[in-house]
This record gives structure tokens, C-alpha cells and sequence, in this order.
């Protein structure tokens, strides 16, 4: 086993990068980008959209924890529903007492877990079932997928992601977010781990059984260098496709943890979750001592965050 992912600044930079991210961008969430252009966001700020505290994060983050407490518990998926379940009935994993902000796609495989639907059913599987709700939380599940050949990765992720988005793009988007993070934990320079997994995706495509044609929304991951396009030709809705370019593109065009996500936010429309899955990327990378401590000292529940991320420690090196 690696040690790295041993490390509890690992798991904190994800946890926290993702976290931070989202508080970010949830003043925020829907204004346009030339809103942002005209006032551009430059620190962590509060009100706002849902007129809340700096620091309060939203699903985004509330289902980051809510796999990560069943990663803490020893990752079973029924248990990972069950937390979803509960972060939506009652309120657990939020940042206020209140769940404010929810997804219509992923509102609806709740209510069908609720119904007992089984875990890797819920999710909806038509096209118009692919936004960003499963890949906005999913950067936990790479504490458990790092060591396993690519296709129980891909099994694992699918599983996941299936809870509420069941799609084929929204899995493979999830797994390919998850197989570069797996690159960066590794200690891949993000370029090197961009141009690397533009010859592995083919290949794992191939292996796994996935119809190119059904995947060719990620030609322009694959095919072209995202980070030389212009801001013009980056989107950020909540569509699963443009918020995984946009969170790769902040990513590789800036050169700190605090750059990545202010640029991810000042892209406005999905400020909350195109912030919230660049900074579990820029987290891994750039390390938790490398996010603004400012930041981190104003999140909401940051004692439960930082037990949490402890807890899943503990459970990896029994």
C-alpha cells in the first residue's frame, strides 16, 4: 500500500479542496460570467444567492462527506445511499441545519432509494440525466480505488456514480476525473498526467467495452489540449461534460490552489460545483497546507470536516 494516501493531509486536501471550493461559489451560484467578469470574486465571501455565512458549502460538499462517512465506516454502497438518504430527509452532512440547494436528477434517485430501489439503480439513465451531481462528489472514492486494477476502479465508480446518475457519460466522466486525481496522488505533474491519460482513455475504453461513439462528448479531452483554448470556449453549467473541461482547464491554466478555484467561480453560472470539483483536484495537487488557512478557518462544521478526514485515516491503516 502507498503511503501517500495514508497521509491524513491527503484525505484533508481533498475533503477541504472540495469544501472550500464550494463556499466559494455559493454567494454566487447562477450569476452570469460577465457578472463575474465586472465583480470578480477574490476571497471567501457569504449572502449572496442563499443570503448565508462565508464559508457554508452545499450538496456539493454534503455528498462528498456523505460517501466519505461510508469510506470512513468501510465503503459499502447501500450505506453511501442511506447517508444520501438521510442528508436529504433530515438534514445530516449539512453545513447549517438545512438542505438548501439540490439537483432535480438527483432529487429524484432519492426518493426512489427511499422507495428501496437498490443503490446502482436509482440513477436516472436518459441523456437529459447528465448533470454534474455524481461527479461533484465523487473525489472520495479515490481512497478506496487507488490500488485496484482499472477495471474494479471503473466497476467501483460506476456503482457510485449510478446512485444518481447512471448514464453513461456521467460514469465515465466520474472515472475519468478519478483517473487523473489517481495520476496527481501519484505524483504526476498535471500536464504529464493530462497528456497520459489522453492515451490510457482509448485504451481503458477499449478494455472496459464502452462504445467509443456512446463517449465521443470527451474527444475534446482526449483529442486536443484543453488548456489552450480560450475562456470563450469553456462552459459552466451544470452540464457533467462542461463542468469536467472547466474544472481541468482551471486546473492546468493556473498556477496555485487559490487561482484554480477563484477562476473556476469567476466562470460563473455553476459557481458552486465547477469550484467544488476543481478544488478536489487543486487540493490533491497542490496540497491542504497550500489552501488559504483564511479560508479553511471560515467553513462551516471545519471540527467535523477534520474528524471525518481523521476517521477515514484511521480505517486505511487498520
Amino acid at each position: 500500500m502507498s503511503e501517500y494516501i495514508m497521509n491524513i493531509d491527503t484525505i484533508r486536501s481533498v475533503l477541504f479542496g472540495v469544501a472550500t471550493g464550494d463556499a466559494l461559489g455559493v454567494p454566487v451560484e447562477f450569476s452570469s460570467r460577465e457578472q463575474r467578469c465586472r465583480d470578480p470574486v477574490s476571497d471567501m465571501t457569504g449572502f449572496g444567492t442563499y443570503n448565508l455565512p462565508p464559508g457554508t458549502w452545499s450538496d456539493d460538499s454534503s455528498l462528498t462527506f456523505c460517501l466519505a462517512e461510508s469510506i470512513a465506516e468501510g465503503f459499502d454502497l447501500k450505506q453511501t445511499a442511506s447517508n444520501f438518504i438521510k442528508w436529504h430527509r433530515q438534514n445530516y452532512w449539512t453545513a447549517g441545519g438545512n438542505v438548501f440547494d439540490v439537483g432535480a436528477a438527483t432529487c429524484k434517485a432519492i426518493n426512489r432509494l427511499a422507495q428501496c430501489v437498490e443503490p446502482q439503480l436509482a440513477g436516472g439513465t436518459t441523456y437529459n440525466s447528465n448533470g454534474n451531481g455524481s461527479l461533484m462528489r465523487i473525489a472520495p472514492l479515490l481512497f478506496i480505488i487507488y490500488d485496484k486494477p482499472v477495471s474494479e476502479r471503473f466497476m467501483l465508480t460506476k456503482q457510485v456514480s449510478s446512485i444518481t446518475h447512471g448514464h453513461i457519460l456521467s460514469v465515465v466522466a466520474c472515472f475519468y476525473y478519478l483517473e487523473y486525481a489517481l495520476l496527481l496522488y501519484n505524483g504526476m505533474d498535471r500536464i504529464e498526467a493530462y497528456k497520459n491519460l489522453q492515451e490510457k482513455m482509448p485504451e481503458y475504453m477499449e478494455e472496459l467495452g464502452i462504445d467509443p461513439q456512446k463517449v465521443s462528448v470527451f474527444d475534446r479531452l482526449i483529442e486536443e489540449n484543453i488548456y489552450d483554448l480560450p475562456e470563450n470556449q469553456i462552459q459552466s453549467s451544470g452540464y457533467v461534460i462542461h463542468t469536467l473541461e472547466a474544472s481541468l482547464w482551471c486546473l492546468l491554466t493556473t498556477d496555485t490552489f487559490k487561482e484554480a478555484v477563484l477562476k473556476a467561480v469567476n466562470l460563473g453560472y455553476d459557481t458552486d460545483t465547477t469550484a467544488a470539483v476543481t478544488g478536489g483536484l487543486a487540493g490533491l495537487y497542490y496540497g491542504y497546507e497550500n489552501i488559504p488557512q483564511d479560508w479553511i478557518s471560515q467553513l462551516a462544521r471545519i471540527e467535523d470536516i477534520e474528524d471525518l478526514a481523521g476517521r477515514i485515516a484511521q480505517k486505511m491503516n487498520k
